[in-house]
């Protein structure tokens, strides 16, 4: 299952958490365990995880034979750019499992693990219904990465839990996971594969696709420094010259057989961090909650093997 399929069903329930707050005024969490709240998150939990499983299994499995359970090793596999995609879809959907357990007034540790579960449980649903298509297979390389985004948003806010924590501490609980994409010459090679359009290729297209660590500088400062708050410094991973998972020749549809050598890209740029900018408006909120997820466009420094490129804005 490609990771990037998670953000296509993430959106829009992300959104409707978030709006859903908004519309009854009551974004900040709870002083106290609310009943009501809990079991509307719940309730929304279940909607919203129950149904895109039931979604997932109709819309894009029915297209392949379903056989007995079984696994495969994709691990080496789009320069492993799909494991990039799980490690971020995991922290994303757990902080959004944390946030709405905060809300509802659960004790912040056991939001942490109540928000995670739920996450992680669906993440995990996902896998098996891959390993019951004839197209795929379970993926313990995908579980693992499922598993190592979901400790990584536990760790960091067990930090943020902890009194008198250090500088690097706090400096941890401002790094976030992001994501970015830009359309590419690939598609066309293999328009099945790589998407026939933007909205495919941006779930097929791993070369468009480039995953981030944002550091959010002013958690490493003192908190009466006058650095901007939202200004956060970010590190990216990237691949480029996919039109297969694996390395080697592809026979494209033209009857053309063809190799290309693929790379892999790093690359440093300025970032901001949508959570951090101070507003009263509860929508505002909801909308810099709900594209936190997102890389925003800004200049970078690109090191492959070619060498350094400079891009005046990347996205």
């Amino acid at each position: 299952m490609k990771p990037s399929l998670y953000f296509f069903f993430l959106f829009p329930f992300s959104f409707l958490i978030g709006l859903a707050q908004d519309t009854i005024k009551l974004f900040e969490p709870s002083a106290d365990f609310s009943k009501k709240r809990f079991t509307s998150v719940v309730s929304l939990q279940a909607v919203g995880y129950g149904g895109s499983l039931a979604l997932l299994s109709t819309a894009w499995y029915n297209d392949y034979n379903q056989t007995a359970f079984h696994s495969f090793d994709d691990s080496p596999e789009w320069l492993q750019m799909d494991k990039a995609g799980h490690i971020t879809t995991s922290w994303y959907l757990g902080r959004i499992g944390i946030d709405m357990m905060e809300w509802s007034g659960v004790e912040k540790k056991k939001a942490i693990w109540y928000g995670t579960a739920g996450s992680f449980l669906y993440l995990t649903g996902i896998e098996m219904l891959d390993g019951f298509s004839d197209g795929w297979g379970f993926s313990w390389s995908d579980f693992s990465a499922n598993t190592l985004g979901t400790v990584g948003i536990i760790g960091q806010k067990f930090l943020s839990c902890k009194e008198g924590v250090s500088s690097l501490s706090k400096g941890v609980s401002g790094l976030s996971l992001k994501f970015s994409f830009h359309q590419t010459n690939f598609p066309p090679y293999r328009p099945f594969l790589l998407g026939k359009n933007l909205s495919e290729q941006i779930i097929k297209d791993y070369n468009g696709q480039s995953y981030w660590l944002s550091f959010n500088l002013s958690s490493f400062m003192k908190k009466e420094s006058k650095f901007p708050k939202w200004l956060n410094l970010a590190v990216g991973y990237g691949a480029e010259r996919m039109i297969s998972g694996r390395d080697g020749y592809v026979t494209l549809e033209n009857g053309n057989t063809i190799r290309m050598e693929r790379y892999r890209q790093y690359y440093f740029s300025l970032d901001i961090d949508l959570t951090r900018i101070k507003t009263q408006s509860h929508f505002l909120k909801t909308v810099f909650e709900t594209f936190s997820f997102i890389k925003i466009p800004a200049p970078a420094l690109e090191l492959n093997k070619n060498g350094m490129k400079f891009h005046s804005v990347y996205y």
